[in-house]
């Protein structure tokens, strides 16, 4: 069942996908319909699942489960990750490669592996109060005051001095 992102409860369960790079208008268009499917068909056992999504930055496709009414079960998280790695097919991008980084640099959104990432850190070309997305939050709330966040606020704190 598909509902507003913003109507979602807080402690509603998020997956977040980093692209690797920005979609298209068009692109976005076409996703968004592909989710508005996706998600009005998505069920666990039979029951419909109350989500839905975001496409934040022309990168990252944001998925919302209220988990009050049904919780998401192995079958039904292995469809979602199934359609993930179907737009991955359909647009020719990396939406599932969990050791990448983005930052912010002034309004540009910047991928990077995390190996170029740690070096950046090294030599002093990212810093502690760059803005990192932590894609790693689990609901809203966390989504809401920890995703996009200083360096020094998440788990990339690890590599900036």
């Amino acid at each position: 069942m598909l509902v507003e992102f913003d109507t979602l409860p807080e402690e509603s369960r998020v997956w977040i996908y980093q692209a690797s790079r920005s979609f298209t208008e068009q692109e976005q268009e076409e996703i968004q319909d592909k989710l508005n499917t996706f998600i009005e068909n998505w069920t666990a056992h039979g029951s419909d699942l109350q989500s839905g999504y975001l496409i934040k930055y022309k990168r990252f496709i944001v998925l919302g489960l209220n988990q009050n009414l049904n919780n998401a079960t192995g079958c039904s998280i292995d469809a979602s990750v199934h359609f993930i790695q179907q737009l991955e097919k359909d647009y020719n991008v990396d939406l599932m490669d969990k050791m990448n980084v983005s930052y912010k640099q002034g309004e540009f959104i910047a991928y990077k592996p995390l190996v170029d990432f740690k070096k950046m850190a090294k030599d002093k070309a990212v810093s502690k109060n760059t803005i990192v997305f932590n894609n790693l939050v689990t609901n809203i709330a966390e989504f809401k005051e920890n995703w996009e966040v200083p360096a020094s606020e998440s788990w990339h704190s690890r590599f900036v001095k």
